[in-house]
């Protein structure tokens, strides 16, 4: 099994880390093979719909996003860590996943994805709504916990005392371990669900 583990925040050290390493211990426990991708000290544009992804099967900006796709690809689950700016993940996060999803060819039904928010105070219950969405618009399973996947803590270490947060956190690990060996096994004898052919509507007729 490979978990791949995308860091938003601009800090590699900070409370964001520290949410996404209590993850790492239990997947090391497991024996899940685990890659971090700093992204949010990055520079990183948006994505400008040019649609050129779709002609050459890679974005046309060819920086960490293109970097990431691969590992993506190969992996059987995906975790994204963010802090919480204003109610949101951070930007550089954002602009990263959109490009990200957006412009990677391969089929990512049924990797697993989990994503982990870090806030001071409030803003955690809107972020997290707002990374599981690129899940769920791509036929991947979402990994839950005993908790909605959230850690408190403004200083760097402060995250180190939440304790719920981080048990939370332990749980996740543990629930996405085992969904992705069930699915695993389950694609093993059944294969993967049979998909329809796209049906694309707009709302201007």
């Amino acid at each position: 099994m490979k978990v791949l583990i995308i860091n938003g925040s601009p800090h590699s050290k900070g409370n964001t880390a520290t949410a996404l390493n209590e993850m790492i211990k239990v997947f090391d426990k497991e024996q899940v093979e685990t890659k971090i991708v700093h992204v949010g000290n990055k520079v990183v544009r948006g994505c400008i719909a040019c649609g050129k992804c779709r002609e050459i099967g890679h974005c046309v900006f060819n920086d960490i996003v293109n970097e990431t796709a691969p590992l993506f690809e190969e992996a059987d689950g995906l975790v994204i860590g963010s802090p919480v700016y204003y109610s949101s993940a951070n930007g550089t996060l954002i602009s990263f996943l959109d490009r990200l999803f957006f412009s990677a060819s391969f089929d990512k039904t049924m990797k697993v994805g989990a994503c982990v928010v870090v806030s001071r105070r409030g803003g955690s219950s809107a972020t997290f709504d707002e990374l599981n969405k690129y899940f769920a618009i791509s036929n991947m399973p979402i990994a839950s916990s005993q908790y909605w996947n959230m850690v408190y803590g403004l200083n760097a270490g402060d995250a180190e005392k939440d304790g719920e947060g981080l048990q939370t956190m332990r749980t996740l690990a543990k629930n996405m371990t085992f969904l992705m060996k069930s699915i695993a096994l389950g694609k093993e004898k059944f294969g993967l669900p049979e998909k329809e052919e796209w049906i694309a509507t707009h709302f201007i007729r």
